[in-house]
């Protein structure tokens, strides 16, 4: 069974990704820590900032084991700077 995605991005995931949103088609076993694999093959800029990234799913922040289901909004949460 195929599932629904969105995925939103901000800042400077944003500009990475050149979009502020898209929607994935997925398979339903697929792991958000696998979404956020295939988002940065997909842009590359964006896999450079892999490891200071946030993510969230339905507008928790999350661990990236949890398994997707159809309708979840994934966001793609850059580094914050400031002092």
């Amino acid at each position: 069974m195929t599932i629904r995605v969105k995925v939103l991005y901000f800042g400077q995931t944003k500009d990475a990704a050149g979009r502020a949103e898209e929607e994935y088609h997925l398979t339903e076993s697929m792991t958000l820590e696998a979404l956020v694999d295939k988002a940065g093959a997909e842009h590359a800029n964006l896999s450079k900032m892999r490891a200071s990234m946030q993510v969230a799913l339905n507008e928790e922040i999350a661990s990236g084991k949890e398994r997707l289901k159809d309708g979840d909004v994934v966001a793609l949460i850059p580094p914050v700077a400031g002092g």
